[in-house]
């Protein structure tokens, strides 16, 4: 009788483990992928949003603020989760020299423990558009 409660618990101990691992590992999986496609799409919207004439006319690498706002957008939500609520924050764009400063913030919701418990996931990314000469 005694094997038979160890192996009980035993058992209850790995569904446990089995839930907490699958909890944890949906929420750093958001978080990666949050981040990897902020920096993806932040890049690919820089360089959408160059100033061809800027660049054809005095040879200085200048993007449009509005033009990168625009495609930003468009490419993060066409390549977003639809399950989460995202925010984006865009606190500086320096149109020459190109940089860029934003955020963007996740709700990740989940009921492992019978509770509705939200996870707040913010990713920051300042980045500066480098070209090879």
């Amino acid at each position: 009788m005694k094997e038979s409660f160890w192996g009980a618990m035993i058992i209850v101990f790995a569904v446990i483990s089995v839930g907490f691992i699958y909890f944890f590992q949906n929420v750093t999986n958001t978080d990666q992928q949050n981040y990897t496609l902020l920096k993806e799409t932040t890049e690919a919207a820089m360089y959408d949003a160059i100033d061809q004439a800027e660049y054809n006319n005095n040879g200085n690498i200048k993007i449009n603020a509005e033009k990168f706002i625009e495609n930003f957008v468009r490419r993060y939500a066409e390549n977003a989760n639809l399950s989460n609520t995202y925010v984006i924050e865009i606190y500086h764009i320096s149109e020459y020299p190109p940089k860029v400063s934003l955020m963007v913030k996740s709700t990740k919701s989940s009921n492992a423990t019978g509770e509705i418990v939200d996870f707040d996931i913010t990713n920051k990314v300042d980045a500066i558009l480098e070209t090879p000469y």
